[in-house]
């Protein structure tokens, strides 16, 4: 009886100590991410890599290009002091809220619109893009406006993202098919699996230009404006990156990257 109340007192203290272990072992995510940086000398971005305009994969060069690519390291030229410390992780819309909140990486910058959904779960600087969402569809399509999918029509949107939401409650009656990433959806759109595709009026934009087949129309039905999400409590990093956003704005580098990859100023 002695010998078996022994060995659970031993069974108790144990578990009391790696629960104690536990308890002192602080996440990646809730450390101090401006520390982190200044220690690493980099700051790692979460972005995407199937986004024409924003986050593409060069194949020839092994190396994501974008609007978003180069904001990304316009901000890290500011923080850091050279646009070479900044690091790219490939995100999807379903994979960058978990990767952020494991520590995986410090900041997204991934065509992310700001929504009070995701306002519970990261924080977000002021606004880098001004979207809003719009169709794609064949040319010649009877789709003209979003009351057009009402007919029973099949729209094509992409899993995680606000914009399957926006369809369902712009048009109510309309079948929404949800795919992996924009590329699996255009290539329903193609498949006629849909008669229109839906997400932000800027990536459609990049669609179109490579597949002069297809056009944007009925124009924008949300405002869906872009921002850089962070971990919630990083105050001092979401502060660094609004104050290197304001300065790239007041120095020309921003619109210099807008016309680069739009060909027109920004508004």
């Amino acid at each position: 009886m002695k010998l078996r109340q022994k060995i659970m007192s031993v069974a108790s203290i144990l578990l009391l100590i790696i629960l104690f272990a536990g308890c002192g072992k602080n996440k990646l995510s809730d450390e101090s991410t401006a520390e982190r940086i200044k220690q690493s000398d980099k700051i790692v971005w979460g972005v995407k890599n199937d986004t024409k305009l924003f986050g593409l994969m060069n194949i020839e060069t092994r190396q994501v290009e974008g609007f978003d690519i180069d904001i990304a390291k316009a901000i890290t030229k500011e923080i850091l002091g050279s646009s070479k410390k900044a690091d790219f992780v490939e995100v999807t819309s379903k994979t960058r809220i978990p990767l952020l909140k494991n520590g995986n990486i410090d900041a997204i910058i991934a065509t992310m619109t700001i929504s009070d959904e995701r306002k519970k779960q990261v924080d977000f600087s002021d606004i880098y893009f001004k979207a809003g969402q719009s169709l794609l569809v064949k040319k010649g399509s009877d789709v003209k406006t979003v009351a057009d999918l009402n007919n029973g029509k099949t729209v094509l949107a992409v899993k995680g993202s606000t914009s399957a939401e926006n369809i369902r409650k712009a048009a109510p009656q309309a079948k929404v098919l949800e795919l992996e990433n924009y590329a699996e959806a255009f290539t329903a759109l193609q498949s006629d699996q849909g008669e229109a595709m839906t997400t932000d009026n800027s990536i459609l934009m990049g669609m179109a230009a490579e597949n002069p087949g297809y056009v944007l129309t009925g124009g924008n039905f949300t405002d869906e404006p872009y921002g850089i999400a962070i971990n919630k409590g990083q105050k001092e990093f979401q502060v660094q990156i609004n104050q290197a956003l304001e300065k790239i704005t007041k120095d020309g580098t921003y619109n210099k990257i807008y016309k680069k990859w739009f060909n027109e100023e920004s508004k």
